[in-house]
């Protein structure tokens, strides 16, 4: 039987956002649904995140909810960060006046708001 030391051992992605709405940062672990917190400081987020995956997992071997390991990075080789997309020219317009506003290359910026706009689908409660 795994133990609660096996699972706090594996490599879990943890992600950090802002709350834009309240101030400070959410954090959350992907692979450990409903596994958040938040907190003032970056560093304070760190240290309740691994509170918060302590509990949760606590929680989870004591109800005998199945826990998802970590994906490997077998499982993250099969992608090559890069696709090609196609969009009408009044968005790619658009999108490069926005990375001419934030100094920024157009792929670096398309890469920010796709960022944001999966942490806010990830954690409605940030928005």
């Amino acid at each position: 039987m795994k133990t609660l030391d096996y699972y706090m051992n594996l490599p879990y992605k943890m992600e950090i956002i802002p709350d834009r709405k309240e101030g400070g940062y959410v954090g959350c672990y992907p692979d450990l649904p409903g596994c958040l917190t938040c907190a003032e400081t970056i560093e304070g987020v760190v240290t309740a995140l691994d509170d918060a995956k302590r509990a949760w997992l606590s929680a989870a071997l004591e109800d005998g909810i199945t826990i998802s390991e970590p994906a490997s990075e077998k499982d993250i080789s099969v992608y090559s960060g890069q696709f090609r997309l196609r969009m009408p020219r009044s968005l790619h317009m658009a999108l490069a006046r926005g990375a001419q506003n934030e100094g920024v290359s157009m792929n670096q910026y398309c890469n920010y708001l796709l960022a944001m706009n999966n942490a806010i689908r990830q954690n409605p409660s940030v928005t």
